[in-house]
């Protein structure tokens, strides 16, 4: 197919989606689905009135986290409209009937995050998932299932043949004939992250390398395509021989023949690219905007429409530039300098327009003198030193000392300081005790000395001050590992108190309208029995004595018969009971005895509870018991054994969780994570590591919910084995997200995640 010879430019914008655009399909000539961060799939036709333009013609709602993957399937005898395959975070593929906008079929199975979908030539939907599986779906089941990787699969495509193809984390592609891998692609150096097929040629594929490649079927690499800055998201091929890549280094690459052709600027990150027919691209931003681009004259947007993108472009370039090391936007503008200077001499830089000015206080002429812009870049591009084959500005000798041999720090004149320094400490396992020092020595060896320092950063850890080394080789001291406030966590979490008093008063009530009511009269308590229960609650009142205390077998009878037997809906206060039970040593060892002899009420009661209707008592009790498990070393087998069933079933819930349960099952995800980090499971590290994202991402949810949350994601990034996939999960985002916080300890935990990544 011809192109008209000119380079892209914006033919118009879909706006609708309320967070990150993350996923895009292609409906043939139907239309265009896109899927986002906000838990949406939206659909789009052409619009009748703007023949280059889309309308917004349905949103589909139904997953419960962010969506992802999407598949297309053409109109048929049973969607005469088409239909829409999803794969979200929620670890749910779901089948959406477009004419309706409901959701026909609900896919469970998978333990994590889904990332890919397709769709078989009988109709089959094949899924693949960040717990490393592949599963085919018919009509709604699951008919085959096996492991592709031992890391978590990123993307799958099916060539014509019927063949699969994955990429994954372990950064290998894998050719696949049924469940049988015929061959192994070997080359990346990180996560693949997305496919797509050149007929006729071979494989693409885009990569957290910064890569793009083309591969034969062979596995032979035929070309490869380099250019971005930062980790490749989604690549797609056009049967002109055009080749479209985006990445978190917020471009948009056209390339031709291995070369690229053209660089397309975005204001965010660019999540997924895909092809038009007629050689337009769609892509998908994480500004929430979705953008059609053309070649073709006549469907360039309006000049109004051109110059808001610039405008909107120029706003967020302008909010990343930097001078002198800080972000422009930072900066304070010209009414900074109506604030007289507290000493002669003092520097302050401002901002003016889109440059930054250099003032100094003349304290005789009571006035800021202006020095001249504070300017980015350094001289001749040909003398930058080299280091890792990378240029740079400046590459500084620095003598650590004690026998140690000198290490390399390279600088470049426009980047952070600060973020420098904290990125060169973490690599070089040094303490970040010294950024402050670090930061000043890049400043004076670099001819900074006018840049005004902001004193208020100190070291997150120590609080100490700078100090400023006289010479470009520095010696330093000894030195210790990196630390962090909020991780890993250690030890386990519980709930240990209860209202005793209010509990009994709750299970005499229900209990006197069970008697009373002709249907459920059989299931009351005698009097003997609620004597029986009021004797367990003075035991587990009576801790001073928990060492010597023990219960009867008849406590556990009547606890169990009320669990088993009463409507579900008055149960709440017993399981309250239980739960403390577990604290007690006697009762928790008798609790485990009845789980080996197949009399397990734990999962009775999940299966009990968690049916709808569900009631928030009911679940509130049921997580805090739980997480009581983790008290006891005998009790891990268990939990281990069941973290899928308890996690998946209680997720399933969610949508129904108030306040405190978001709290109880918040705290459940970090004792497990603490849990999976001993045991070295990395499969249940990545499920739990899916929950915690979860609740990060939620904005509804309270600060100590989230806290908890967050903890769990640094402690599984930093002591566990989960941290490539927490990178596929954009964590940069939460944890940019939680550092900008108003409370503080989300704030310091962010700031801990960002620092562990900064070591990557």
């Amino acid at each position: 197919m011809a192109l008209e010879a000119r380079e892209y430019s914006l033919s118009c914008e879909l706006r609708a989606h309320e967070d990150d655009v993350r996923g895009i399909c292609i409906c043939d000539g139907f239309g265009i689905a896109t899927s986002s961060r906000d838990r949406t799939v939206r659909y789009w036709t052409p619009d009748p009135e703007k023949k280059h333009s889309y309308v917004l013609c349905k949103t589909l709602v139904g997953h419960s986290s962010f969506v992802g993957r999407l598949a297309w399937i053409r109109p048929c005898e049973r969607f005469p409209d088409g239909g829409i395959v999803s794969g979200g975070m929620d670890a749910l593929v779901l089948l959406w009937d477009l004419r309706t906008g409901v959701a026909v079929e609900t896919m469970k199975g998978h333990g994590l995050q889904v990332t890919g979908v397709v769709v078989d030539d009988n109709g089959d939907i094949i899924s693949t998932s960040i717990d490393c599986t592949i599963r085919r779906w018919r009509k709604g089941c699951e008919v085959e299932l096996w492991e592709s990787h031992k890391v978590a699969i990123q993307a799958i495509v099916r060539l014509s043949s019927g063949d699969l193809v994955t990429g994954s984390s372990d950064s290998t592609i894998k050719l696949w004939k049924g469940q049988n891998c015929q061959h192994t692609f070997v080359g990346h150096t990180d996560t693949v992250r997305d496919l797509a097929i050149i007929p006729d040629l071979g494989i693409l594929s885009a990569s957290h390398d910064s890569s793009v490649r083309l591969w034969a079927l062979t596995g032979e690499v035929l070309m490869e395509m380099m250019g971005h800055s930062s980790l490749v998201y989604c690549v797609d091929a056009h049967p002109s021989g055009l080749v479209a890549s985006g990445s978190e280094d917020c471009s948009l690459k056209i390339w031709k023949d291995g070369a690229c052709v053209q660089s397309i600027e975005h204001p965010g990150c660019v999540w997924d690219a895909k092809f038009l027919e007629n050689g337009d691209v769609v892509t998908a931003c994480s500004d929430g905007v979705v953008r059609i681009w053309t070649l073709h004259g006549d469907r360039i947007a309006n000049p109004l429409e051109l110059e808001a993108y610039a405008l909107e472009l120029s706003h967020y370039k302008s909010s990343r530039k930097k001078v002198g090391g800080l972000k422009l936007s930072d900066l304070p503008g010209l009414e900074a300098l109506k604030i007289p200077g507290m000493t002669n001499g003092q520097t302050k830089v401002i901002r003016d327009g889109d440059n930054g000015v250099a003032y100094s206080w003349n304290a005789e002429e009571y006035k800021w003198d202006k020095i001249g812009e504070v300017v980015d870049g350094p001289g001749d591009e040909n003398n930058r030193p080299i280091l890792g084959g990378i240029q740079y500005d400046y590459v500084f000798d620095v003598d650590i000392g004690d026998g140690e041999p000198v290490r390399k720090l390279p600088y470049n004149r426009g980047d952070n300081p600060y973020e420098v320094a904290d990125k060169w400490l973490l690599n070089e396992n040094l303490p970040l005790s010294y950024r402050q020092q670090i930061v000043e020595f890049i400043l004076q060896n670099t001819g900074q000395r006018d840049f005004s320092l902001d004193t208020s950063f100190r070291d997150p850890y120590t609080g100490s001050s700078a100090y400023i080394p006289g010479e470009t080789s520095s010696s330093i001291g000894t030195m210790a590992k990196p630390t962090y406030k909020h991780i890993p966590k250690k030890g386990m979490l519980l709930f240990e108190t209860a209202q005793f008093d209010g509990i009994l008063k709750k299970i005499t009530a229900f209990n006197l309208a069970l008697s009373a009511e002709m249907e459920h009269n059989t299931l009351s308590l005698s009097d003997p029995e609620l004597s029986r229960l009021s004797a367990i609650v003075n035991i587990l009142k009576d801790t001073a004595h928990y060492h010597s205390s023990t219960f009867a077998d008849v406590d556990f009878i009547i606890l169990f018969k009320v669990l088993k037997s009463w409507p579900v809906s008055v149960i709440f206060p017993v399981i309250d009971i239980l739960r403390m039970l577990i604290i007690h040593p006697d009762g928790a060892s008798r609790l485990l005895k009845h789980i080996e002899q197949g009399n397990d009420v734990f999962l009775e009661i999940l299966k009990r509870t968690t049916a709808d209707p569900t009631h928030a008592g009911n679940l509130l009790t049921l997580i805090r018991a739980i997480t009581n498990l983790f008290k006891h070393l005998f009790f891990s087998q268990w939990l281990h054994l069941h973290c899928s069933e308890i996690l998946d079933t209680l997720s399933n819930c969610r949508p129904s969780f108030n306040k405190n349960v978001h709290f109880a099952y918040s705290t459940l995800v970090l004792n497990y994570s603490v849990l999976l980090i001993g045991m070295k499971d990395a499969k249940g590290q990545g499920q739990i590591l899916s929950a915690a994202l979860e609740i990060a991402e939620d904005q509804s949810l309270d600060v100590d919910s989230k806290f908890r949350a967050l903890v769990a994601i640094g402690s599984l990034m930093l002591e566990g084995v989960v941290k490539s996939i927490a990178l596929a999960f954009d964590v940069q985002s939460i944890a940019k997200e939680a550092k900008s916080s108003k409370d503080a300890k989300i704030a310091e935990v962010g700031a801990d995640i960002e620092n562990l990544l900064a070591s990557t």
